[in-house]
């Protein structure tokens, strides 16, 4: 199938109520249907379960336990450069480099804004103007917690209602704005090399995002829901490398930096695998 084919199908699929049947689906417990479901995943992804912290894979009580699997304590290393920004997630990279007047690439022309990234928020998407972004795609195969970038204060939530169209990269060839109109949760976190967004795009099939302090993320009414998290007695800071949320089903982590903060590894472009942990770039002082 061709890539304006593929994209086109997608505007006339009913995504939200497709995404609801694979979330039913990959909630089910009887065995006799979570067990094939996994064992076929596994053989049709190649998915490498020598890393996973239980290897059974019959002992996941549904298919959303096995998607979502902990690695073993070894498994992904965190850079230790106290200036490293590392990959949030195991995929690849989509696109990374500047946003250059409030506009972050997609792919083959396609642009899409900050401020609708982040919500529609005029100031706060300025406080990202001129600075660095980085897109990871985590296909079905990939580890499916995210983890964060560099360590910081959580200071907001913006939870964002939207499409789910595919975020793979035939998609983000065809439709316009493609992060942008998904359902996503932004995290804003606050560190000591400035402001840092992580934001997990959601896509069809996905049947959750969730997050390591507020469990279930993605908007279930159709408005924008905005969280404080500025300190007080919900203040929740981690360090890099930890766990922050995950997806049921394969999506997208978009970091992005304000201007002049962070300089990514020349190691890395559009099409680059990574790895949970390995250093995506350093960290600049301002």
């Amino acid at each position: 199938m061709n890539e304006k084919l593929f994209a086109a199908l997608q505007y006339i699929t009913p995504q939200h109520r497709l995404s609801r049947a694979a979330g039913w689906l990959a909630n089910h417990r009887a065995p006799a249907i979570k067990n094939r479901f996994i064992e076929w995943f596994i053989k049709r992804y190649q998915v490498d379960m020598s890393e996973a912290a239980e290897e059974n894979p019959r002992a996941y009580a549904c298919f959303n336990d096995f998607f979502t699997r902990a690695l073993k304590p070894d498994a992904r290393p965190i850079a230790p450069e106290s200036e490293a920004v590392v990959c949030p997630a195991d995929g690849v990279i989509s696109q990374l480099g500047t946003i250059s007047e409030g506009r972050i690439f997609q792919a083959k022309g396609q642009l899409y804004t900050t401020r609708e990234l982040l919500g529609g928020d005029e100031q706060l998407a300025h406080e990202f103007d001129d600075g660095a972004f980085a897109t990871v795609y985590l296909a079905p195969k990939d580890y499916h917690r995210v983890h964060i970038p560099y360590g910081g204060q959580l200071r907001t939530t913006v939870a964002i209602p939207g499409d789910l169209f595919s975020v793979n990269n035939a998609t983000a060839n065809q439709v316009p704005r493609l992060f942008s109109r998904n359902e996503r949760l932004v995290a804003i976190f606050d560190t000591d090399r400035g402001p840092m967004a992580v934001v997990l795009v959601g896509a069809m099939i996905v049947a959750g995002i969730e997050t390591v302090w507020g469990g279930e993320a993605a908007p279930v009414k159709r408005r924008i829901q905005t969280l404080d998290y500025r300190p007080g007695q919900k203040a929740i800071s981690l360090e890099k490398g930890e766990e922050m949320g995950r997806f049921k089903l394969g999506s997208t982590a978009i970091v992005l930096f304000a201007k002049d903060r962070v300089e990514w590894d020349t190691a890395y472009s559009a099409g680059s695998r990574t790895r949970m942990g390995e250093r995506l770039g350093n960290a600049i002082q301002g």
